[in-house]
Protein backbone atom coordinates (compact mmCIF):
# COMPACT_ATOMS: atom_id res chain seq x y z
CA UNK A 1 0.00 0.00 0.00
CA UNK A 2 1.36 3.20 -0.99
CA UNK A 3 3.23 5.09 1.92
CA UNK A 4 0.73 8.05 1.62
CA UNK A 5 -2.31 5.95 1.72
CA UNK A 6 -0.67 4.62 5.39
CA UNK A 7 0.15 7.67 6.69
CA UNK A 8 -4.26 8.74 5.96
CA UNK A 9 -5.04 5.81 7.65
CA UNK A 10 -3.35 6.10 10.80
CA UNK A 11 -3.89 10.21 11.01
CA UNK A 12 -7.70 9.35 10.60
CA UNK A 13 -7.74 6.62 13.17
CA UNK A 14 -6.21 9.31 15.25
CA UNK A 15 -9.32 11.33 15.03
CA UNK A 16 -11.45 8.88 15.38
CA UNK A 17 -9.57 7.76 18.95
CA UNK A 18 -10.12 11.40 19.65
CA UNK A 19 -13.83 11.21 19.16
CA UNK A 20 -14.15 7.82 21.33
CA UNK A 21 -12.01 10.40 23.60
CA UNK A 22 -14.71 12.53 23.62
CA UNK A 23 -16.97 9.89 23.66
CA UNK A 24 -15.85 8.41 27.06
CA UNK A 25 -16.85 11.54 28.97
CA UNK A 26 -19.95 9.81 29.23
CA UNK A 27 -18.27 7.22 31.58
CA UNK A 28 -17.01 10.09 34.42
CA UNK A 29 -19.43 12.96 33.84
CA UNK A 30 -23.50 13.45 33.42
CA UNK A 31 -22.68 16.99 32.12
CA UNK A 32 -19.59 18.50 30.84
CA UNK A 33 -18.40 22.25 31.16
CA UNK A 34 -20.21 24.17 28.74
CA UNK A 35 -17.61 26.81 28.79
CA UNK A 36 -14.87 24.22 28.17
CA UNK A 37 -16.82 23.10 25.21
CA UNK A 38 -17.64 26.30 23.82
CA UNK A 39 -13.73 26.99 23.87
CA UNK A 40 -13.06 23.62 22.49
CA UNK A 41 -15.05 23.98 19.68
CA UNK A 42 -14.05 28.05 19.00
CA UNK A 43 -10.60 26.98 18.97
CA UNK A 44 -11.50 24.10 16.36
CA UNK A 45 -13.20 26.71 14.32
CA UNK A 46 -10.04 28.72 13.90
CA UNK A 47 -7.61 26.03 13.36
CA UNK A 48 -10.19 24.39 10.61
CA UNK A 49 -10.76 27.89 8.77
CA UNK A 50 -7.01 28.78 9.15
CA UNK A 51 -5.97 24.98 7.58
CA UNK A 52 -8.65 25.81 5.07
CA UNK A 53 -6.20 28.54 3.62
CA UNK A 54 -2.65 27.44 4.13
CA UNK A 55 -3.16 23.94 4.15
CA UNK A 56 -5.87 23.28 1.22
CA UNK A 57 -6.71 26.49 -0.95
CA UNK A 58 -3.52 27.68 -1.12
CA UNK A 59 -1.76 24.56 -2.31
CA UNK A 60 -4.72 23.77 -4.75
CA UNK A 61 -4.18 27.06 -6.23
CA UNK A 62 -0.61 26.41 -6.95
CA UNK A 63 -1.54 22.52 -7.89
CA UNK A 64 -3.94 23.73 -10.27
CA UNK A 65 -1.84 26.67 -12.29
CA UNK A 66 0.44 23.66 -13.07
CA UNK A 67 -2.17 20.93 -13.44
CA UNK A 68 -5.06 22.53 -15.51
CA UNK A 69 -5.09 24.51 -18.73
CA UNK A 70 -8.07 26.88 -17.30
CA UNK A 71 -7.37 29.17 -14.74
CA UNK A 72 -6.72 27.80 -11.51
CA UNK A 73 -9.26 30.38 -9.67
CA UNK A 74 -11.97 28.67 -11.60
CA UNK A 75 -10.90 24.98 -10.64
CA UNK A 76 -10.22 25.62 -6.78
CA UNK A 77 -13.77 28.03 -6.93
CA UNK A 78 -15.94 25.00 -8.53
CA UNK A 79 -14.25 22.31 -5.90
CA UNK A 80 -14.79 24.85 -3.18
CA UNK A 81 -18.05 25.53 -4.05
CA UNK A 82 -18.60 21.77 -4.46
CA UNK A 83 -17.73 20.62 -1.37
CA UNK A 84 -19.61 22.92 0.58
CA UNK A 85 -23.12 21.97 -1.29
CA UNK A 86 -22.36 18.54 -0.60
CA UNK A 87 -22.10 19.66 3.22
CA UNK A 88 -25.19 21.36 2.58
CA UNK A 89 -27.17 18.84 0.70
CA UNK A 90 -26.25 15.66 3.68
CA UNK A 91 -27.11 18.42 6.18
CA UNK A 92 -30.86 18.60 4.16
CA UNK A 93 -31.04 14.84 4.34
CA UNK A 94 -30.77 14.72 7.43
CA UNK A 95 -33.22 17.26 8.39
CA UNK A 96 -35.43 15.78 6.07
CA UNK A 97 -35.11 12.08 7.98
CA UNK A 98 -35.66 13.97 10.76
CA UNK A 99 -39.09 15.90 9.89
CA UNK A 100 -40.35 12.21 8.69
CA UNK A 101 -38.74 10.23 12.26
CA UNK A 102 -41.11 13.07 13.93
CA UNK A 103 -44.44 11.71 11.97
CA UNK A 104 -44.49 9.07 14.71
CA UNK A 105 -45.82 10.54 18.09
CA UNK A 106 -45.59 7.81 20.39
CA UNK A 107 -43.40 8.65 22.88
CA UNK A 108 -40.94 5.77 22.42
CA UNK A 109 -40.53 6.48 18.38
CA UNK A 110 -39.58 9.96 18.99
CA UNK A 111 -37.01 9.16 21.63
CA UNK A 112 -35.35 6.22 19.50
CA UNK A 113 -35.59 8.39 16.22
CA UNK A 114 -34.23 11.36 17.78
CA UNK A 115 -31.00 9.12 19.34
CA UNK A 116 -30.90 7.92 15.60
CA UNK A 117 -30.96 11.15 14.66
CA UNK A 118 -28.11 12.55 16.61
CA UNK A 119 -26.03 9.94 15.45
CA UNK A 120 -26.69 10.18 11.88
CA UNK A 121 -25.84 13.48 11.80
CA UNK A 122 -22.67 13.62 13.33
CA UNK A 123 -22.09 10.60 11.22
CA UNK A 124 -22.85 12.62 8.41
CA UNK A 125 -20.37 15.56 9.04
CA UNK A 126 -17.87 12.94 10.01
CA UNK A 127 -17.23 11.41 6.07
CA UNK A 128 -16.41 15.17 4.69
CA UNK A 129 -13.75 15.44 7.52
CA UNK A 130 -12.12 12.08 6.76
CA UNK A 131 -11.99 12.77 2.88
CA UNK A 132 -10.35 16.63 4.15
CA UNK A 133 -7.57 14.11 6.17
CA UNK A 134 -7.23 11.52 3.70
CA UNK A 135 -7.10 14.12 0.70
CA UNK A 136 -4.46 16.21 2.96
CA UNK A 137 -2.12 12.94 2.95
CA UNK A 138 -2.73 11.68 -0.32
CA UNK A 139 -1.04 14.58 -1.54
CA UNK A 140 1.88 13.40 -0.17
CA UNK A 141 1.79 10.71 -2.59
CA UNK A 142 1.43 12.87 -5.54
CA UNK A 143 3.72 15.95 -4.88
CA UNK A 144 6.47 14.10 -2.48
CA UNK A 145 6.86 14.26 1.26
CA UNK A 146 7.99 17.77 1.63
CA UNK A 147 8.48 19.26 4.88
CA UNK A 148 5.87 21.79 3.95
CA UNK A 149 3.28 19.40 2.30
CA UNK A 150 3.47 17.11 5.63
CA UNK A 151 3.05 20.05 7.94
CA UNK A 152 -0.18 21.03 5.98
CA UNK A 153 -1.32 17.58 6.11
CA UNK A 154 -0.85 17.22 9.96
CA UNK A 155 -2.19 20.22 10.81
CA UNK A 156 -5.73 19.04 9.14
CA UNK A 157 -5.86 16.14 11.08
CA UNK A 158 -5.15 17.77 14.25
CA UNK A 159 -7.67 20.63 13.11
CA UNK A 160 -10.59 18.17 12.85
CA UNK A 161 -9.06 15.66 15.82
CA UNK A 162 -9.83 19.42 17.98
CA UNK A 163 -13.39 19.77 16.84
CA UNK A 164 -14.16 15.70 17.26
CA UNK A 165 -13.42 15.79 20.85
CA UNK A 166 -16.59 17.63 21.19
CA UNK A 167 -18.44 16.08 18.65
CA UNK A 168 -18.18 12.62 20.61
CA UNK A 169 -18.95 13.85 24.00
CA UNK A 170 -22.19 15.99 21.95
CA UNK A 171 -23.55 12.30 21.05
CA UNK A 172 -22.72 10.23 24.40
CA UNK A 173 -23.76 12.39 26.79
CA UNK A 174 -27.53 13.13 25.46
CA UNK A 175 -28.07 9.47 24.66
CA UNK A 176 -27.29 9.24 28.31
CA UNK A 177 -30.42 11.58 28.95
CA UNK A 178 -32.05 9.83 26.84
CA UNK A 179 -31.93 6.84 29.37
CA UNK A 180 -29.31 4.78 27.25
CA UNK A 181 -26.66 3.27 29.71
CA UNK A 182 -23.01 4.47 29.84
CA UNK A 183 -21.64 1.47 27.51
CA UNK A 184 -23.86 2.34 25.20
CA UNK A 185 -23.77 5.40 24.85
CA UNK A 186 -20.23 5.69 24.73
CA UNK A 187 -20.21 2.81 22.05
CA UNK A 188 -22.63 4.87 19.91
CA UNK A 189 -20.79 8.63 20.56
CA UNK A 190 -17.14 6.69 19.19
CA UNK A 191 -19.18 4.94 16.08
CA UNK A 192 -20.20 8.20 15.04
CA UNK A 193 -16.04 8.83 13.83
CA UNK A 194 -15.63 5.41 12.81
CA UNK A 195 -16.30 6.34 9.20
CA UNK A 196 -13.50 8.62 9.19
CA UNK A 197 -10.46 6.56 8.48
CA UNK A 198 -12.92 4.87 5.34
CA UNK A 199 -13.49 8.38 4.01
CA UNK A 200 -9.44 8.98 4.71
CA UNK A 201 -8.51 5.86 2.73
CA UNK A 202 -10.79 7.01 -0.43
CA UNK A 203 -9.57 10.20 -0.63
CA UNK A 204 -6.40 9.40 -0.53
CA UNK A 205 -6.42 6.08 -2.99
CA UNK A 206 -8.23 8.50 -5.13
CA UNK A 207 -5.35 11.90 -4.86
CA UNK A 208 -2.96 9.22 -5.56
CA UNK A 209 -4.60 7.05 -8.72
CA UNK A 210 -5.57 10.45 -10.16
CA UNK A 211 -3.40 12.83 -9.69
CA UNK A 212 -5.35 15.66 -11.48
CA UNK A 213 -8.27 14.98 -9.18
CA UNK A 214 -5.94 16.76 -6.21
CA UNK A 215 -6.32 20.48 -6.91
CA UNK A 216 -10.08 19.55 -6.91
CA UNK A 217 -10.04 17.46 -3.80
CA UNK A 218 -8.48 19.87 -2.03
CA UNK A 219 -10.62 22.95 -2.57
CA UNK A 220 -13.99 20.24 -1.85
CA UNK A 221 -12.24 19.42 1.39
CA UNK A 222 -11.69 23.23 1.77
CA UNK A 223 -15.45 23.88 1.17
CA UNK A 224 -16.22 21.09 3.42
CA UNK A 225 -14.50 22.62 6.22
CA UNK A 226 -15.63 26.04 5.80
CA UNK A 227 -19.28 24.95 5.92
CA UNK A 228 -18.96 22.95 9.28
CA UNK A 229 -16.95 25.50 10.80
CA UNK A 230 -19.40 28.42 10.08
CA UNK A 231 -22.24 26.39 10.19
CA UNK A 232 -21.59 24.74 13.22
CA UNK A 233 -19.23 25.44 15.26
CA UNK A 234 -18.94 29.11 15.35
CA UNK A 235 -22.88 29.39 16.24
CA UNK A 236 -22.19 26.30 18.80
CA UNK A 237 -19.53 28.10 20.43
CA UNK A 238 -21.09 31.15 21.09
CA UNK A 239 -24.31 29.86 22.76
CA UNK A 240 -22.88 31.39 26.45
CA UNK A 241 -22.21 34.85 24.56
CA UNK A 242 -24.21 36.90 26.88
CA UNK A 243 -22.61 35.82 29.84
CA UNK A 244 -19.13 35.22 28.30
CA UNK A 245 -19.12 37.81 25.71
CA UNK A 246 -15.71 36.70 24.04
CA UNK A 247 -14.17 33.56 25.71
CA UNK A 248 -14.94 31.37 22.59
CA UNK A 249 -14.07 34.35 20.44
CA UNK A 250 -10.85 34.15 21.84
CA UNK A 251 -10.80 30.87 21.11
CA UNK A 252 -11.49 31.03 17.72
CA UNK A 253 -8.55 34.05 17.48
CA UNK A 254 -5.93 31.43 19.10
CA UNK A 255 -6.81 28.42 17.12
CA UNK A 256 -6.45 30.76 14.01
CA UNK A 257 -3.24 31.90 15.11
CA UNK A 258 -1.97 28.42 16.55
CA UNK A 259 -2.48 26.88 13.03
CA UNK A 260 -1.27 29.66 11.04
CA UNK A 261 1.86 29.80 13.14
CA UNK A 262 2.15 25.73 12.15
CA UNK A 263 1.41 26.18 8.88
CA UNK A 264 3.04 29.05 7.75
CA UNK A 265 5.91 29.65 10.43
CA UNK A 266 7.19 26.01 10.64
CA UNK A 267 5.94 24.83 7.09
Amino acid sequence: MNQAILYALAATIGTWAVTALGAATVIFFKNTNQKVLNLMLGFAAGVMIAASFWSLLQPAIELAERTYTIPAWIAVTLGFISGALFMWLSDKLVRRAQWRASLDTGERGVRINRIIMLVLSITLHNIPEGLAVGVAFGALGTEGFSAEALTGAVTVAVGIGLQNFPEGAAVSLPLRREGCSRRKSFFLGQASGMVEPIAGVIGAVAVVSIGMLLPLALSFAAGAMILVAVHELIPECQQNREAEPYFATMGIVAGFAAMMLLDVALG
